[in-house]
């Protein structure tokens, strides 16, 4: 079976999904082994985001009698000096993925495929939000390089983790 257009394209961004998760394990494995453990679990929470966006790609993949491939992905960078540039990292991969989401979202409305194009409205909506939290996090690293403990209590009292998003794709296994 070939893929659409569409779906040859969300095949790609199921191994960038996946190479997200990856890189935020590396981060959080950074951050654990600098006994912080709010930024640790912070990127541990968004590399289970970023599996789940990928599941949520297989399963509309599986929704729409699409083929599903899986590629092998890149590995992450592992070595960081200090706690700014992992955050730095995260802000570009986010802005990139930013990116993908809009040029998968150009596909599904040049194709005239009204299904994909709704179904990328989540993910644009959750970028925006992503993009955001990292911006914000970079800003706060940034000032409190030298405090440690503010950035903990930050991220401790503004990034908790949140509940499930009612409105999010299934997930694929789910």
């Amino acid at each position: 079976m070939t893929a659409s257009p569409f779906a040859a394209q969300l095949t790609t961004q199921i191994g960038e999904e996946f190479a997200a998760h990856q890189q935020y394990l590396a981060v959080a494995a950074h951050y654990e082994s600098l006994t912080l453990p709010q930024l640790a679990g912070f990127f541990y929470r968004q590399a289970a985001e970023e599996s789940g966006h990928a599941k949520m790609m297989i399963q509309y993949l599986l929704d729409t009698d699409q083929p599903v491939h899986l590629s092998a992905i890149a590995a992450p960078v592992s070595a960081f000096e200090g706690i700014v540039p992992p955050v730095e990292l995260a802000v570009e991969q986010e802005k990139r993925v930013t990116e993908q989401i809009h040029a998968l979202t150009r596909t599904a409305r040049e194709d005239n495929d009204f299904a994909a194009e709704q179904f990328m409205q989540w993910f644009i909506k959750e970028q925006v939000e992503e993009v955001a939290t990292m911006q914000d996090l970079l800003a706060v690293v940034r000032r409190s390089e030298d405090d440690l403990n503010a950035i903990e209590a930050y991220v401790e009292r503004d990034l908790a983790a949140a509940g499930p998003d009612a409105a999010a794709p299934k997930q694929a296994g789910a």
